[in-house]
Order: C-alpha cells, then structure tokens, then sequence
C-alpha cells in the first residue's frame, strides 16, 4: 500500500524530528542489550589471554578466564556467550575427532561457565574447521568436501556439545543435510530441549580473515571454501536454504556475514517470520575498530549505528564483538 502523505506545508516531516523526545516516541527500531550475543576465543593454558592482531580489543582466553567472561555479560545484561575454540596446527587431524572430544575446548568452556553463569545461554559451534588439519569444515577426501560422512561427524559433535549443557547449536559448515541429522540425534538422546541457531545463509566472503586468524585456521586452510558456502551473488538461494533448515528442525536462523547482506536479512525475515539472526562477523569489526583508532570515525558511534542496522533490516539478534562495548553504553 503506497503510503499518503499531506502536500508542504501541511506535512512537515521534520516537525518529529524536532527534539529528543519527538524522534524517540516516531523510533521505529530499537537495540537493547538483549539483542547481543557476544562471540569469545578460547585456548589452552590457565589464567592467561592473548591479543588477536588482526582484532583490536579482542583476545583468546584461557577457559577459567571465559569463566569470568560470562560473568561479566551476566553483569551486564548479554543473554548468551557463544565460544569459538583455537587450536594449533598440532592438534589438527585428518580425522579431526578431537571435534567430538567430551573435554575438548569447547566443551571444558560450556561446563565452565555453567558453573559460574548458569542463566547464561551458551552458544557453540559446529563445524571441522577448528579440529581439521586441512581447515576446512569437512573432511577432504581427493581435493573434494564430502558432505555425508561430514553431517555423520557433525552430529557426534553436537551430541558431545549437547551433553556437555550447551543451550544453543550453532552449525556454521554449510553442508546439506546436517540440521536434520543434529535434530533427529538430539531427539533421539533425550536432548529435546537444546535450539538449533542454523547458519543457514553463510557466504564464501572475505571478510572472515581475523577470524580465522583468531582460530588459527589462517595458516590450515587449503584451497577455499567455494563449493559449500553461498555465493555472495546470490539471493533466492538463500531462501530456499532457510526453508530447507526450518522444515528439518532449525529453531532460529542465521545471516553471515552481517552489513553486507542486510538485503538477505530482510528477505528472510520478511518471507518467514523467523527468529532471525545475522553475524557480525571479524572483518566488520576489524574494518570499523582501524576507522576508529586512525580517527577517522567516531567509533562509539559507528558502532552504535552498525548494530541498529540489523534491527532495522528485520533481525532479532546480532552476533557481534562489539558486545560489550555496546552492551556498557546501552547501560548507560
């Protein structure tokens, strides 16, 4: 329906703009510390973090000091943690069961900030990129990614994931199948109460490369990741994903990256009305953190600006380092 408007002088649309008072009350979108699910590294080691270069402000933590972490968003208000384990190059295999280990990282971290945190929702990852000696999120086998025996390995993963008390799965391979798999395995284990968050619109984008630098994956990974994340040029294959996940048992959905697929955001919320979720991924970050520490932006305020973008362009929550900076402000 095509919007009425008065002729000028009638309509003056700048009389709600006007005043702090009149533009909050015609706010359309608002972002609250509910809004924000805070991604954090983990490592190996006792009391100790270490700078990501490539991110400034953000760190990988000892598991005792993520600990600590989810205590501080519980201070300030963020509802969920979601924990992305680094591992170096010698603990990486062909066969990557590390991924399924009940005391790998990931693992240890959850048990971890249940004990200190337990209304904290913890999020976690399920892919074989952190755990596989050729970095990517399935197994190799002759230069390809297979997808069956991968979704098979992903599924003892988020078993292993679910037992350990995560609250939320996040499968972020992009292989066909795999929430189907995840949901009938989780039924089947009496872990029916676990949410599933899909990366279901992951793209093959440039803007993962702090990432993987905070993962350690840089350095692993051969080839790229072409043949099973989304081609950046492509929309309607992103709905036909989110349909795919929804009808296998994805509880919410994900965008990824954030800023550059605003236009996907929207498109999803809008053709399902699903929970709906975009990452704000380490490129975003990184990009916007060198703006600001060169001058060149007001970064409280880019950042502020950035985040509300999701909201308006339909998402429900947002993945982003920013959280607790955001997060402090939002608090005031």
């Amino acid at each position: 329906m095509k919007p009425t408007v008065a002729p000028f002088p009638a309509a003056r649309l700048r009389r709600m703009r006007q005043s702090p008072a009149l533009r909050a009350l015609a706010r359309q979108n608002t972002l609250t510390v509910d809004d924000l699910i805070w991604p954090v590294f983990v490592m190996d080691g006792k009391d100790d973090e270490t700078p990501v270069a490539s991110m400034p402000g953000v760190v990988r933590r000892t598991v005792d000091r993520v600990a600590k972490v989810a205590k501080e968003a519980q201070l300030l208000g963020i509802p969920a943690i979601c924990i992305f384990p680094y591992t170096g190059m010698a603990a990486r295999t062909e066969d990557c069961a590390m991924a399924w280990d009940p005391d790998n990282l990931t693992n240890q971290a959850i048990r971890a900030i249940k004990d200190v945190a337990p209304d904290i929702a913890v999020m976690t990852d399920i892919a074989l990129d952190p755990y596989n000696i050729n970095g990517h999120d399935g197994f190799v086998e002759n230069g390809e990614i297979v997808n069956d025996r991968t979704v098979a390995a992903l599924v003892k993963m988020a078993l292993a994931q679910a037992k350990a008390g995560a609250d939320i799965l996040g499968p972020s391979d992009m292989m066909d199948g795999r929430i189907g798999a995840i949901r009938t395995a989780l039924e089947a284990e009496g872990h029916q109460n676990v949410t599933i968050l899909s990366y279901t619109a992951k793209y093959a984008s440039s803007f993962y490369g702090p990432f993987r630098d905070a993962v350690g994956a840089s350095s692993a990974l051969t080839g790229d990741k072409n043949t099973y994340q989304m081609d950046p040029g492509n929309s309607d294959e992103a709905l036909r994903l989110v349909a795919r996940d929804l009808a296998e048992g994805a509880d919410m959905v994900m965008v990824k990256p954030g800023m550059p697929y605003l236009d996907i955001c929207r498109r999803v919320k809008d053709t399902f009305g699903v929970p709906t979720y975009a990452y704000q991924v380490s490129g975003e970050y990184a990009m916007l953190q060198a703006a600001a520490q060169n001058g060149w932006l007001d970064g409280d305020k880019v950042m502020m600006e950035s985040l509300l973008s999701f909201k308006r362009a339909g998402c429900d929550g947002i993945l982003t380092y920013f959280a607790p900076a955001a997060a402090k402000l939002l608090n005031g």
